[in-house]
């Protein structure tokens, strides 16, 4: 629940007066898109001041009339964005200084005691998914869309705040029609720090386990789906690390997968197409499918249908399954064509840590996998 603390906003709201007040935001602020809304919210009720990233969370100074900075606190903390998470709002009362534009101003190091909570990465949400699928779209089949609403956050940060220059995107310089989204405030990726397009962010290639380049962009995607069709295992590096695919289907996979990676019963998790695809193989209450398109992208276990045709080798003994959907576009891609679920299982040995570096995976996976689907934007965490 909010708290405020230090002085009570009934007594900063008082004065019929223009006031100016510093508002330090603690909680899940990072990430999620605060520093845009709060811009456009600043900007609505026509108020001047700033707002930034600082160590501890998000600071704001407005300034403007009292019914106005009234407003403006209210639904700071009733209608915050979708993924932000207040804990707590401290507040002071500033001289005015006659600003009456606003703007985002440079994050400060220094600013705020204690660490700021940075989101989890966001599952893919509908409006990139569209564009991924739109064959108009500039964005049209790129593996890294994202947007202020989706998106890598915690494996990329490599200290708060969250800002490019403190992401592994730092190294990917946006283009022209990136950054003319990045800059406007009507846009859905105003400030959407891992924004990127086919033109300037990252890519995806296909090797084998020498690290031989085999195909790149789409056609890397295609060869990967081609190999999991033909039984074989592939290690593709996601947006937290290494999955290993195999064709769920295919018991010779299967069992080649148990026998390489040194799992002799643990069952296996499953990435599905579309939740219309596990409820031809699992029971799926309400509350279940709900989880399965909450933006964390959980497994969620299942009870398997009695008439289902996936093999039991999957989970031996067990009549549950563990169920989850792409939450990446490479991994939307991937299921698109796959059109049938896979094993996605972690990216390691059975007790070793999972991979996230692309030559550790190529020398520790290199005994289980056949080919790998890499990418190159670092996985910090």
């Amino acid at each position: 629940m909010t708290r405020t603390r230090r002085i009570s906003f009934s007594r900063i709201l008082k004065s019929k007066s223009k006031e100016r007040l510093q508002l330090r935001v603690n909680g899940t602020v990072q990430g999620v898109g605060f520093r845009p809304f709060v811009y456009r919210l600043a900007s609505e009720l026509q108020l001047g001041g700033w707002v930034r990233n600082i160590s501890s969370g998000v600071e704001i100074e407005v300034e403007g009339l009292q019914v106005s900075n009234e407003r403006f606190v209210e639904r700071l903390r009733s209608t915050p964005p979708r993924h932000a998470v207040i804990r707590s709002i401290d507040a002071s009362l500033l001289a005015p200084l006659g600003e009456v534009c606003f703007t985002i101003s440079p994050s400060d190091n220094e600013a705020g005691s204690g660490p700021t909570e940075i989101l989890p990465d966001i599952a893919t949400c509908e409006a990139c998914l569209k564009e991924v699928f739109d064959p108009a779209d500039r964005r049209f089949r790129y593996p890294f869309t994202n947007c202020v609403q989706c998106g890598p956050r915690y494996t990329i940060v490599r200290e708060p705040p969250y800002d490019r220059c403190h992401t592994t995107m730092s190294e990917f310089v946006m283009c022209e029609a990136c950054q003319i989204e990045y800059h406007d405030p009507n846009n859905r990726r105003f400030h959407a720090q891992p924004n990127a397009c086919p033109e300037c962010g990252p890519q995806v290639g296909y090797q084998d386990c020498d690290g031989n380049a085999l195909f790149d962009g789409d056609d890397a995607i295609a060869a990967a789906v081609d190999a999991i069709l033909h039984g074989e295992i592939v290690a593709v590096k996601g947006v937290g690390g290494f999955h290993l695919f195999a064709d769920a289907r295919n018991i010779d996979a299967v069992q080649r997968l148990r026998t390489r990676k040194r799992r002799e019963a643990k069952p296996f998790a499953l990435m599905f197409p579309s939740l219309e695809a596990i409820r031809e193989e699992c029971e799926v209450s309400n509350i279940e499918s709900e989880l399965l398109a909450a933006p964390a992208a959980p497994i969620v276990l299942l009870r398997r249908r009695s008439l289902s045709d996936l093999p039991p080798e999957l989970a031996p003994g067990n009549p549950y399954i563990g169920a989850m959907l792409p939450y990446t576009p490479l991994h939307h891609l991937l299921l698109r064509l796959l059109g049938h679920p896979v094993i996605a299982t972690s990216g390691n040995l059975s007790e070793e840590p999972i991979c996230i570096n692309n030559d550790e995976a190529r020398h520790r996976l290199r005994c289980i996998t056949d080919h790998f689907l890499l990418h190159n934007r670092p996985i910090h965490r």
